[in-house]
């Protein structure tokens, strides 16, 4: 894996998701094992609207799927995706530390654990500045577009 970083244009070549649900902006360092990326988390983002409009929070699942979304492409930029999607079987030991709020950069460090077959486990942490706002570990199946197990 020569590179370590990667755009958004070129996370958009790897991952399947699209607005609104592409909660990856870039990612900052991809080695064989472990990877960081960034979900920048502003105040239009669709869901402040109804979550807590006066005193907005960034909903727990959406953080977990940013964190899930960065690990996916750890997994997916090893391999040719243009006929497999990963889909997470499990979520495990989750744990909300702090809230995060508009304005916020979400930075997810996620370490693959696991990978036999088709099956993988991945744990990893998301940070706001240096403080754990959330962590958790999971698990995720690779599979071949409307076919089945890849």
């Amino acid at each position: 894996m020569a590179k370590k970083s990667y755009s958004i244009h070129e996370i958009l070549d790897i991952m399947p998701h699209r607005y609104p649900f592409l909660l990856v902006d870039r990612i900052i360092s991809l080695e064989k094992d472990f990877v960081v990326g960034i979900k920048n988390v502003t105040i239009n983002e669709p869901f402040f609207s109804g979550h807590f409009p006066g005193d907005p929070v960034m909903p727990g699942v959406l953080i977990i799927e940013s964190m899930v979304q960065i690990g996916g492409f750890l997994l997916l930029s090893r391999m040719n995706t243009k006929n497999k999607l990963l889909y997470f079987m499990s979520i495990d030991k989750v744990k909300f530390r702090k809230p995060v709020r508009p304005g916020d950069q979400l930075r997810c460090e996620l370490a693959l654990k696991r990978f036999r077959e088709k099956l993988c486990i991945i744990e990893g942490k998301a940070f706001v500045d240096d403080e754990l706002v959330a962590e958790g570990k999971f698990t995720a199946v690779i599979m071949k577009k409307g076919k089945g197990p890849a």
